[in-house]
């Protein structure tokens, strides 16, 4: 039997499978199906036409809109995720046609969304992809498999980010940009292939950083991008000049990180 809050609205028209948990609050509209293994938390809203199936987890006050299906197999060849899991976090968005997939058994098992991300109409986000919190994924954005975008990055309309890729804290992705490579945090990256432009200033302002931090950050930007060596060898020369500065140390972390795709760059992906 399913367990279903005494505060829960069902709608008639609605197939809620045994074994589905539902919170308090949570309101599933009509033409849904939630599945055996799915767990609604409280002030969850599934408003109509929609599927939340696999063992998915839908935090607590998140939105799914019509056509949406959530928590769908993997899409990969090598195996069907038997047993792996989604994990959404509270206060996310997922709106029309949003496809989200659980992991794979081989790709660690699971998907996680963050807390209080935005996903636009026919976004895809693929199996073992983990997300941060506050993370705006415009109209049709493609997420590959083993994905990470990290906290309050920007993903622009039908964007496509390559399997393993990395996309750091507060990147922006410019619309329609193919993501061949790693975005360092505060990145800006635009075209097909896509070529890291600067960095993501705007976003670094209303996000509260002061403006001589920004100064600091693009000078460190400079040197990472426009010295004489290698990106990571400049990136590691410049450490002790800017252990004061978290926002810097942020990048060079993320450039000194273990990565299964190689760094985007000013230079990289142009002809």
């Amino acid at each position: 039997m399913s367990t279903l809050a005494a505060t829960a609205r069902i709608h008639p028209m609605a197939v809620i499978e045994d074994g589905a948990v539902i919170g308090e609050n949570v309101s599933v509209g009509p033409f849904c199906t939630i599945g055996a293994h799915v767990v609604l938390k409280d002030d969850v809203q599934v408003i109509s036409h929609a599927v939340v199936t696999g063992r998915t987890e839908i935090g607590r006050g998140s939105k799914i809109f019509p056509m949406a299906v959530i928590g769908g197999t993997s899409q990969s060849l090598h195996e069907a995720g038997e047993g792996s899991t989604l994990t959404v976090g509270e206060g996310c968005t997922m709106r029309e046609g949003v496809t989200i997939n659980t992991g794979t058994v081989g790709g660690g098992g699971k998907t996680v969304v963050g807390n209080n991300c935005l996903l636009l109409a026919n976004s895809h986000v693929a199996h073992d992809c983990i997300l941060g919190d506050g993370i705006i994924m415009s109209n049709n954005v493609m997420l590959a498999g083993h994905v990470r975008v990290d906290d309050r990055a920007i993903l622009g309309g039908g964007c496509a980010v390559h399997q393993f890729g990395r996309i750091g804290r507060h990147a922006f992705i410019g619309g329609l940009s193919a993501v061949s490579y790693d975005v360092i945090p505060y990145g800006m990256l635009n075209g097909n292939p896509g070529v890291l432009a600067g960095l993501n200033v705007v976003g670094m302002s209303r996000s509260g950083i002061e403006r001589a931090t920004i100064h600091r950050v693009r000078r460190a930007f400079k040197q990472i991008f426009e010295g004489e060596g290698n990106i990571r060898s400049n990136a590691a020369a410049i450490r002790d000049d800017y252990a004061d500065c978290k926002e810097v140390m942020e990048i060079l972390d993320f450039i000194a990180a273990d990565s299964d795709r190689a760094l985007s760059s000013p230079h990289r992906g142009k002809a």
